[in-house]
C-alpha cells in the first residue's frame, strides 16, 4: 500500500494523474488497499466495490492516455454515503428494511460522478435513514472514530467522515438534513460542506425530510471541497427544487482564501452553556485569527435560533412519516410474515415488515411526525413549528444585511463514547443545535476543522454559514481560514491524529 497516495489530498492527486506521475489504478488499489487494512476497525463501509471502482480507473487511464480532456477530478477515487441511489450497488440506507436492495437507477449526483471519472469505491455508513448524529443507529453496526476507536464519528453521515479521516478516501458524499455532513466534520477533523437547498440535486437521494435534506461534500481540505461540489452542483430538471442558476465560483474562490474587509458576524445564540470549554477556546481563536487577516468582526443576535431544535424535531419527524410510508413490503425490500397468520392481509404483512425492517430511532420518529400530522394537533404543532422556521429565516435575512458570513461553533462538544447517549434522545439531538437553523433556512454551511480541545486531544470545529447561492463565500472564508490554521498547527490536523493500530496501517 502506498501510504503517501492514500493521505494526499484530491487536488494533489489530481496533479500527480495529470501530469501521469500515478494512474488512476494505482490511487485506487491503494485505497482499496488502506479499507482491507484499516475498515475492519473503523467499519465506515457498508460496501465495497472494488471491482467497479478498478475498472473505472482503468478507463479514466485508457481515456487519459488516448489524449482526452478529462474534468480535473476524474481517477480521483470517492465514497458515497448509502443514502444515494446507485445502480448495481446496494442502497440500504442503513436499513434493515432495504437490506439486499439493488436501485435500478443512479441518483443525479452519482451520474455526475461517473461521468466526471471519478471511480466509486463503495458506500459508507450512516445512521438509518439518516436519523442520528453518532452512527449507532446503523441497522449494520457503528462506525468508529479514526481519532479513537472507543468514540463517534458523529452523524448521520459519520461512514463518509470516518472514511476520509481514516484515508481509506480522498473525497466521500455526504447529506445534511440538520447537520449530517458538518457535524461529523467537526468530530473527525475533516471538512464537510451543505451546500444552499437546491444547489445540489435531490434526485436518487432516498428521502428523510423533502424540505431539509441536502448532499455535499466531506473532504480534508477546503479546495477538495470546491472541486467536488463543482461537480455535483448544478440544476437538474428531475428534482422540481433543484435551483435554475449556475453552480457558484466555489473553487475560484477556494483558490483566493480572502477575508480583507469582510465583515463576520459571530452568531450570539449558537455559544455559552452548553458549549464544551476546549471547543469555546478554539472557536475563539479562529475568529481572531479572522479577525488579524483583516475580517470585521461582531456579534449579531438571532432570536429564533433558540428555538430551531423544537421546530426541527417537528417538521423533520412529520415529513419523516409521510415519506417512509412507501416502505411497506409489497414491491421491494424486506417482506415479513406475521407470526401465526395463514392467510395474512396486506395490512398485516406492511406492519410486521415496518415492526422488524425499522429500527427504533426511525419509529420514534415515525410515531413523532404521524402525531404532530393528525387531525386536531395539525395546526398546533406542524402549523407552529412552519412559522418558526419562517422567523429563523427571517433572522438570517436580518443578520446577512448586517454581515457577509456568520460563524460559531460546529458542535457543542467533541466525540463522545460510543453508547452515551443512546439512552437519551434529547441530548443526542442537542449535538445538531448549532447547524439545525441552516438547514430550516436553506443557506449554505461549512465545517472546518478549527482545533484540538484541550480537555480530550480530539477535533472540534467552526461553522461558516452564507446567504443562499453565495456558496462561495464559504469557500474564500474556509480556505483562507484553514491556510491560517495549518499555519498554526504546523502542518494538516490529522496529521496530529494517533494512527489506527491495525495491521497494515
Amino acid at each position: 500500500m502506498n501510504t503517501d497516495i492514500t493521505r494526499a489530498s484530491a487536488a494533489s492527486l489530481a496533479d500527480l494523474l495529470a501530469r501521469g506521475e500515478v494512474s488512476s489504478t494505482e490511487v485506487v488499489q491503494a485505497h482499496l488497499d488502506r479499507i482491507g487494512a484499516v475498515d475492519g476497525d473503523v467499519h465506515a463501509f457498508l460496501h465495497v466495490d472494488g471491482e467497479g471502482a478498478l475498472a473505472a480507473a482503468a478507463d479514466v487511464d485508457r481515456r487519459r492516455a488516448a489524449g482526452e480532456d478529462l474534468h480535473v477530478l476524474a481517477g480521483v477515487p470517492i465514497a458515497v454515503k448509502d443514502v444515494m441511489a446507485t445502480k448495481g450497488m446496494p442502497t440500504t440506507c442503513g436499513s434493515r428494511i432495504l437490506q439486499g436492495w439493488v436501485p435500478p437507477y443512479d441518483a443525479t449526483l452519482v451520474t455526475k460522478l461517473r461521468e466526471a471519472g471519478l471511480p466509486i469505491l463503495g458506500k459508507t455508513n450512516m445512521d438509518e435513514f439518516a436519523m442520528g448524529s453518532s452512527t449507532e443507529h446503523s441497522a449494520y453496526g457503528p462506525t468508529h472514530n479514526p481519532w479513537d476507536l472507543d468514540r463517534i464519528p458523529g452523524g448521520s453521515g459519520g461512514g463518509s467522515s470516518a472514511a476520509v479521516a481514516a484515508y481509506e478516501a480522498p473525497l466521500a458524499i455526504g447529506t445534511d438534513t440538520g447537520g449530517s455532513i458538518r457535524q461529523p466534520g467537526a468530530v473527525t477533523g475533516t471538512v464537510g460542506v451543505k451546500p444552499t437547498y437546491g444547489g445540489v440535486s435531490r434526485y436518487g437521494l432516498v428521502a428523510l425530510a423533502s424540505s431539509l435534506d441536502q448532499a455535499g461534500p466531506v473532504t480534508r481540505t477546503v479546495l477538495d471541497a470546491a472541486l467536488l461540489h463543482s461537480v455535483i452542483g448544478g440544476h437538474d430538471p428531475m428534482d422540481s427544487t433543484s435551483i435554475d442558476a449556475p453552480v457558484p465560483p466555489v473553487v475560484e474562490a477556494a483558490r483566493r482564501a480572502d477575508v480583507k474587509g469582510l465583515k463576520v458576524g459571530v452568531i450570539k445564540e449558537l455559544g455559552g452553556e452548553g458549549y464544551q470549554a476546549g471547543v469555546r477556546a478554539r472557536f475563539d481563536e479562529a475568529v481572531a485569527l479572522l479577525e488579524g487577516a483583516g475580517a470585521e468582526v461582531v456579534e449579531v443576535s438571532a432570536p429564533s435560533f433558540d428555538y430551531a431544535l423544537a421546530a426541527y424535531y417537528l417538521i423533520l419527524p412529520s415529513e419523516a412519516s409521510s415519506n417512509l410510508a412507501k416502505f411497506d413490503a409489497m414491491r421491494y425490500g424486506l417482506r415479513v410474515l406475521p407470526e401465526g397468520v395463514s392467510d395474512p392481509s396486506a395490512e398485516q404483512v406492511m406492519a410486521a415488515t415496518r415492526d422488524a425492517g425499522f429500527g427504533d430511532e426511525v419509529k420514534r420518529r415515525i410515531i413523532l411526525g404521524t402525531y404532530a400530522l393528525s387531525s386536531g394537533y395539525y395546526d398546533a404543532y406542524y402549523g407552529q413549528a412552519q412559522k418558526v422556521r419562517r422567523l429563523i429565516a427571517n433572522d438570517f435575512a436580518k443578520a446577512f444585511e448586517q454581515v457577509d458570513v456568520l460563524v460559531s461553533p460546529t458542535s457543542p462538544t467533541t466525540a463522545f463514547k460510543l453508547g452515551d447517549k443512546l439512552q437519551d434522545p434529547m441530548s443526542m439531538y442537542l449535538q445538531d443545535v448549532a447547524t439545525i437553523p441552516a438547514n430550516l433556512a436553506g443557506v449554505p454551511g461549512m465545517s472546518l476543522p478549527s482545533g484540538l480541545a484541550d480537555e480530550d486531544g480530539l477535533p472540534t470545529g467552526i461553522q461558516v454559514l452564507a446567504p443562499a447561492t453565495k456558496d462561495e463565500r464559504l469557500y474564500g472564508v474556509g480556505a483562507a481560514l484553514e491556510a491560517m490554521l495549518l499555519e498554526k498547527w504546523g502542518g494538516p490536523l490529522l496529521a496530529k491524529a494517533p494512527e489506527l493500530g491495525v495491521k497494515g496501517a
